[in-house]
């Protein structure tokens, strides 16, 4: 009977989830999928024709540390960049853009092309609960500052009706002398807040790897722009490989 109730102790002390003592340091580096985006696509934007990435790394160092039971302390700084390229047709779009040195504004119907850039510093502030001895689940806020970052593109194959939908008709064509280009870099907040949910595998004693989602909650652009009437979004997954160095 004693070792039958051993033989339990032990396999429920097995099943139980570990946690080193201390604080854990980990190198980060991995790749993230995504877009900025409006939540829900405007009835304006007609057809997403072309979407591809930019070099989306990121790279930067964890440090992590036990409070009590399951849960942990999970903060560090990240080098990362979110970026997109990406064509749509619009109909009725709200826009301001530059043809021939002429700055206009109005609604425009074409197809839009647009570039995003974003380089920036990133510091998570997450909770931490171990599921068990190799999973674990985070949660926290982030804040990133932008060390670099544009947002711009053209316009063509459609027109323009400058100032309102009723204005003069401003045709913009196919070749790149006869489109018009907008540049909205400035416009783009320099601080940028969100939500970040994450899970972490154990593969080996010091290598392990993450996914992650995050979701910017402050929008892209500062709340004086309203040249895009949508609040664009930076929603981006990633995957991570992480080193412990101890």
């Amino acid at each position: 009977m004693a070792t039958a109730l051993t033989m339990m102790s032990t396999g429920a002390k097995a099943d139980e989830p570990t946690r080193d003592e201390g604080v854990g340091v980990y190198l980060r580096a991995g790749y993230s999928l995504g877009a900025t985006t409006p939540i829900g696509i405007p009835a304006t934007i007609r057809e997403l024709n072309r979407f591809s990435l930019s070099p989306n790394v990121v790279v930067g160092i964890d440090a992590t540390m036990p409070l009590t039971g399951r849960w942990g302390l999970l903060s560090g700084l990240h080098f990362e960049h979110k970026g997109m390229k990406a064509t749509v047709t619009t109909k009725g779009y709200h826009m301001a853009m530059v043809k021939g040195g002429e700055e206009l504004e109005g609604v425009y119907t074409g197809r839009v092309e647009q570039h995003v850039k974003a380089w920036m510093f990133t510091l998570p502030l997450q909770a931490t609960y171990r599921l068990a001895e190799r999973w674990q689940l985070r949660m926290g806020p982030y804040l990133s500052v932008l060390t670099a970052k544009s947002f711009d593109g053209n316009v063509s194959d459609g027109y323009l009706r400058k100032d309102n939908p009723t204005g003069q008709k401003i045709e913009m064509g196919h070749e790149a002398d006869e489109r018009a280009t907008y540049d909205f870099s400035t416009d783009m907040r320099r601080f940028q807040a969100g939500l970040d949910v994450g899970a972490d595998w154990q593969l080996a004693q010091r290598v392990g790897l993450s996914a992650d989602l995050a979701w910017g909650l402050t929008g892209l652009m500062h709340s004086s722009f309203k040249t895009v009437e949508q609040t664009l979004y930076p929603i981006y997954g990633t995957i991570s490989v992480n080193y412990r160095l101890w």
